[in-house]
């Protein structure tokens, strides 16, 4: 038979009640309580039914991931981080993924919160960078954490962020090329949209900048975050005459599109041109060479994220604060000095 709440209390003798605070991770619960529960919990194998709960109290249990991102890499990262969180505290996770540029994109995220009696909502951009959204989330009192761009929480927002600092890492991975002796450096853009690309452009032209090294508008390229907006941003740098002698991308579909693109017009990597991504997903491990890249921990920034949301949400006397996360090269195979250095 199917053991209950009701067992675990008669177990661990204690009240319904109480099995249901420690379930859901309530504060002000004793820890010799805690332990006593759990204890009949592992004892029993109990498995607490979410769907029950949400439907029997006022308190939901399910927390949506929405996105618009085409990565799949990123998405599952993302997707797996905040599962972990969610399985830990008890909740359900509800992916949610639209489109940010939606006329009804405000009107579909409320109308989320309401139908599924959401509990909250893990953000990522764009559409935790949207104004629009967050004001109307705000409308309706919805719980919500962002994930961000910068180094610190934009100052009108009162909410929970976890930010990635997109500047330091650009900086980092643009300056392993001018050590290496790299003067002329081009730069894959991606979406506009996206604070992260606004992050780590500023980051590659500051870099340039420290370094008294100019930066050539005919080789920053805007585009988008995917394989073929690397392979054409590469073919129009490949095409110019003053070639660079490296390419930071804004991601490493990017930077793989510029890496498949360079071999196909017959450019050695890395000898004559080294290419470097950002986010160290799994495509910078399957290229040949594989790829110097910026290690992003996207599974762990979710993690964090989904925890900041739901210790506010439990009233956490340990509530997390803001989390900022600085992202750092991985050197690889597909950067070296060049040729005339």
């Amino acid at each position: 038979m199917k053991v209950t709440i009701n067992d675990v209390a008669k177990y661990a003798g204690v009240s319904i009640k109480t099995v249901s605070r420690v379930t859901n991770k309530e504060p002000s619960v004793r820890q010799a309580t805690i332990d006593k529960v759990n204890q009949a919990i592992a004892a029993l194998n109990y498995q607490p039914n979410v769907a029950a709960r949400n439907l029997a109290g006022t308190k939901s249990y399910v927390i949506a991931f929405v996105y618009d991102n085409p990565n799949a890499y990123y998405v599952i990262d993302m997707q797996n981080g905040i599962l972990s969180s969610c399985k830990q505290r008890g909740y359900e996770l509800l992916i949610h993924p639209c489109d940010a540029t939606s006329d009804n994109i405000c009107q579909e995220l409320t109308d989320l919160v309401r139908h599924a009696r959401l509990s909250g909502l893990v953000l990522t951009p764009p559409l935790s960078e949207d104004p629009k959204v967050l004001d109307a989330l705000d409308a309706i009192n919805a719980n919500y954490v962002r994930i961000i761009a910068g180094e610190q929480a934009p100052e009108q927002s009162g909410g929970l962020s976890v930010l990635v600092n997109d500047k330091h890492g650009a900086i980092s991975i643009t300056q392993h090329l001018i050590d290496l002796g790299h003067k002329k450096i081009a730069f894959l853009s991606g979406d506009q949209q996206h604070e992260s690309t606004k992050e780590r452009l500023a980051g590659f032209k500051q870099a340039m900048k420290d370094n008294n090294l100019p930066v050539d508008d005919e080789q920053i390229i805007n585009g988008e975050y995917s394989f073929e907006s690397g392979v054409e941003g590469a073919k129009a740098l490949l095409k110019i005459n003053n070639k660079p002698s490296a390419i930071v991308a804004c991601n490493d579909e990017i930077a793989a599109g510029a890496l498949f693109a360079a071999r196909l017009e017959g450019v050695s990597i890395p000898a004559e041109l080294s290419i470097v991504g950002f986010e160290d997903s799994p495509f910078s491990r399957q290229t040949w060479p594989k790829l110097t890249t910026v290690h992003q921990p996207n599974g762990k920034i979710a993690q964090t994220a989904t925890e900041l949301l739901i210790a506010n949400l439990n009233k956490s006397e340990d509530k997390l604060k803001n989390q900022v996360f600085i992202p750092e090269p991985v050197i690889r195979d597909s950067s070296a000095s060049p040729l005339n250095h």
